[in-house]
């Protein structure tokens, strides 16, 4: 049994080289194939995780759940998508993407239609957080196919176009998950986006491939010179779990001074991501689909940012942790901004999240990209995991401690000092990462 699941994961072997003419033909081709499958498929995922969020209000008052409950949700499910992100990277290091992401999408589009058609508690837990686990399946993949399609010298450019389907998965999730559920009730807020993802499982198993070598084309490195001719096997050889998890990942100092910075760096994206909707129409005085609104625009105004820092990381030789820190600092004032920003004035409250999103995706994505710069793309599932398990468990404390505190504080002052006390917090967490990160700004890859 243990063997035919290895062989069925297992990494797609290697066909013989092409002729000259055919690489020079096939190998933008597949390069754009895999670029925009894995930009589909990791939108995709989005969509059945960033759900909830939008419909916690609705969930709390038809079924009786109470922010705390909320928060239970949003920390379950952030620190099972971390232990996920890095049990699955590591795994995903060693299989076949084009098998593996799909099962991914397939495994959380059912957890939603179960999600929804529950109305238990207990169930809703387990649920929640066995899909966080599961979403552990969508990032690694793209992680690796990524690497193994495109160079080192182009790392962060393309790495940071791929990185806007955070934005445009995120920012659709709340769009149609406040659609469906205006539309039908809560419940379709779940089925609706799992539909999408069965869809986009399908459309993967169809445009994504494993590796350049799977299909007789030469591997990036001899693609792009990167290498001499000589080398033709630099940075293909195979990593034994002892490799990847002790030499690559555990002994790297950078990598755990990258993920230290990344564990608050995620209290920031998912504060707003999370309670922003709860927040703004309990204090601002928004509705359903001004919460929707919000974190559309919170989502999508990371996505020329992205682009641009990406490639500014590119020109400045691969600095990943310098542009992470500059842009942390605007995300202190917008924050502050909003804090001061009265009831009333809902445009100007979502104009800041824009603000917010533009500044907070560059870092989110260039730190995973900092894990790939100092391991070997051979270790790039496991290196992003470990960062990703840091910026998860950052989550997963602001779950649940902001659920806490808005509830607490609300309970005692009213729910406009309660969120005020969160918002403060906020601020408290993007000042350490800018700390954190102050001491990565010299960092540059390694060959």
């Amino acid at each position: 049994m243990t063997a035919t699941i290895k062989k069925f994961f297992a990494p797609a072997p290697h066909k013989e080289l092409l002729c000259a003419e055919e690489i020079r033909r096939l190998y933008p081709r597949y390069r754009f194939s895999i670029l925009e499958s894995t930009f589909i498929g990791y939108a995709a995922f989005y969509l059945v995780r960033n759900n909830l969020s939008t419909v916690a209000k609705d969930m709390e008052q038809a079924l009786n759940y109470s922010h705390s409950m909320v928060g239970n949700f949003l920390a379950a499910t952030a620190v099972a998508y971390g232990l996920g992100k890095f049990v699955m990277g590591a795994f995903s290091d060693r299989s076949n993407p084009r098998v593996f992401m799909p099962l991914g999408l397939i495994l959380t589009a059912a957890c939603n239609f179960i999600f929804g058609s529950s109305t238990s508690y207990p169930v809703h837990l387990f649920l929640w957080a066995l899909n966080g686990f599961i979403q552990g399946m969508g990032w690694p993949p793209c992680g690796r196919s990524l690497a193994h399609w495109f160079g080192i010298r182009e790392r962060g450019t393309i790495f940071s176009i791929w990185n806007i389907a955070h934005n445009v998965g995120g920012g659709l999730a709340g769009i149609i998950a406040a659609f469906a559920a205006a539309r039908w009730g809560w419940q379709y807020a779940f089925y609706f986006p799992g539909f999408i993802a069965l869809i986009s499982a399908l459309y993967l198993i169809v445009r994504l491939r494993d590796t350049p070598q799977s299909v007789g084309l030469p591997a990036i490195e001899q693609y792009k010179n990167d290498y001499p001719a000589q080398n033709k096997d630099a940075g293909e050889q195979e990593l034994s779990t002892r490799e990847l998890l002790g030499d690559y990942i555990l002994k790297n100092k950078l990598l755990w001074l990258f993920a230290s910075a990344n564990f608050f760096v995620y209290i920031v994206r998912y504060s707003m991501l999370d309670w922003g909707p709860i927040y703004l129409r309990e204090v601002k005085g928004a509705g359903l689909a001004g919460g929707g609104l919000a974190v559309m625009a919170l989502e999508f105004g990371g996505i020329p940012s992205t682009i641009f820092m990406g490639w500014l990381s590119d020109r400045l030789g691969g600095r990943r942790g310098l542009v992470s820190l500059l842009c942390m600092i605007p995300i202190l004032l917008a924050f502050a901004g909003i804090i001061a920003n009265p009831a009333g004035r809902l445009w100007l409250d979502t104009a800041l999240l824009g603000v917010v999103g533009f500044f907070v995706y560059p870092p989110v994505m260039l730190l995973g990209v900092a894990a790939l710069d100092i391991t070997s793309k051979k270790a790039v599932g496991a290196a992003a995991g470990f960062v990703g398990l840091f910026g998860y468990l950052g989550r997963t404390a602001q779950a649940k401690a902001f659920g806490w505190m808005a509830e607490h504080f609300g309970r005692l002052y009213g729910p406009a000092i309660g969120w005020k006390i969160v918002l403060y917090c906020i601020l408290g967490a993007a000042v350490v990462s800018i700390i954190l990160l102050a001491f990565t700004w010299r960092v540059k890859p390694r060959d």
